[in-house]
């Protein structure tokens, strides 16, 4: 494969999961580790992408650095965070995860509206702190430097004595059979928490990740109530996860 055919695939990867590793890369694109590593090399250097520990980020994937020319699928996003606004209620109590898809839910939120938000990411946290009706609270805790979230002990023990009207839940891999799966096994326990902390999970996804797994599982898929693509609710892409009992918006 010619290295321009390879770089666009590793910037497609990047941009659809934010974050991905050097070896999956490997094994998708049938070379070595070390030819990835060059190509993420010379992707960084020219901009289109941010080298990190053991693979590339997205660039968007930044803390206080909200450019929607930047983000992957945008207007999808857009749409997805429209579609999920009428589910947060006057003075309820949501808790929300990382992520763009999250992020535009976060920076959309309406001027007027009272309601009470927990998060460990900390873009989200800075995101939803423009909204003057809106209190946050940040679950504090070790700081990811990749995906920019608090990991650890301490915000899993708050998760576990708080019960949230809602959790807006980051998904990267979502498949109707294997269910939510992560790379990272710490973000893998702190989204359990985060699932077994509300009465309703609600899963904001672009379609394109809908199918896609990831070798730790996080949950199956009816822990989700609720998901929200930019797709038509009848589209047959969704048929799978409405079988399975999920309501789909």
């Amino acid at each position: 494969m010619a290295k321009k055919d390879r770089q666009k695939i590793i910037l497609d990867e990047v941009r659809l999961h934010n974050r991905v590793l050097l070896n999956d890369l490997a094994i998708l694109l049938e070379v070595s580790p070390d030819t990835v590593r060059r190509d993420i090399i010379e992707l960084d250097e020219s901009g289109k992408l941010m080298r990190v520990h053991g693979g590339a980020q997205a660039i968007s994937y930044q803390p206080y650095n909200y450019n929607a020319h930047e983000i992957y699928f945008h207007d999808e996003k857009m749409k997805i965070a429209a579609k999920a606004v009428p589910l947060i209620k006057e003075s309820s109590v949501s808790l929300i995860s990382g992520g763009t898809t999250n992020l535009e839910l976060a920076r959309i939120l309406p001027d007027d509206l009272k309601a009470t938000f927990f998060t460990p990411s900390l873009p989200i946290a800075m995101q939803l702190l423009e909204h003057a009706g809106i209190e946050v609270i940040f679950l504090g805790g070790r700081l990811s430097r990749s995906s920019q979230i608090a990991l650890g002990g301490n915000v899993l023990n708050t998760l576990a004595n708080i019960k949230f009207d809602n959790c807006f839940l980051g998904t990267s891999y979502l498949d109707p059979d294997l269910g939510l799966t992560e790379f990272d096994w710490e973000v893998v326990q702190l989204k359990k928490a985060m699932i077994s902390s509300a009465r309703r999970v609600i899963s904001l996804t672009i379609s394109e990740k809908l199918g896609t797994t990831q070798r730790y599982k996080v949950c199956e898929i009816e822990s989700i109530n609720t998901l929200v693509t930019e797709l038509d609710a009848a589209d047959p892409k969704l048929e799978p996860f409405l079988n399975r009992g999920i309501d789909i918006l």
